[in-house]
């Protein structure tokens, strides 16, 4: 399948978002991936190194794409966490490849993007905060990481405490813990 290489990498990043959703980091093989691109195999690791730089690609892609489909309003974060709620529900790979990093690459450092992204997030919180709009109670990053697990509640990776529960239910409890989160 001829095509520029910006082409050639973006089939290879797509492939290979399905294949590490599917097998993790570790049973992820390159070989499938290559053949979903339909490209050589030698040319994935010319243009990514390794596996594990190709899944680090694929996730910072990942990061950045729920940043821009879900953007944070420092001062609505109740509606963020509903928001990501909703979104996990219908990006199930998401949820997958998160899972997967965390699992597989407990020790790495974070990526760029995530740094990024939290970064940016938690100066906006702490702005807010500053300006009185939301509580001060909790740190910016701390505030960050309560809102982020909570919109996980009651997901595929966590069934032991949301199988059984409606989604409307759990999404409204979400907000309404953040509400609480952040009530001046």
């Amino acid at each position: 399948m001829p095509g520029t290489a910006d082409d050639t990498k973006k089939r290879l990043l797509a492939a290979a978002a399905s294949e590490f959703a599917t097998y993790g980091i570790a049973g992820a093989r390159t070989g499938r991936i290559a053949r979903e691109a339909q490209v050589n195999e030698a040319l994935l690791f010319r243009y990514f190194g390794n596996k594990q730089s190709l899944f680090a690609k694929v996730y910072d892609a990942l990061v950045v794409e729920t940043v821009d489909d879900v953007p944070m309003d420092p001062t609505d974060l109740p509606q963020y966490a509903g928001a990501l709620f909703d979104y996990y529900r219908t990006h199930q790979p998401v949820l997958r490849l998160s899972v997967w990093a965390v699992l597989e690459r407990s020790d790495a450092p974070a990526t760029e993007a995530v740094l990024a992204s939290n970064a940016q997030k938690e100066a906006v919180i702490g702005a807010a905060q500053a300006a009185g709009v939301i509580s001060d109670e909790l740190s910016p990053g701390e505030l960050l990481a309560l809102v982020l697990h909570l919109s996980l509640s009651g997901s595929a990776i966590s069934p032991a405490i949301g199988a059984t529960v409606d989604p409307s239910i759990r999404r409204a409890s979400i907000v309404a813990a953040v509400r609480s989160l952040v009530k001046r």
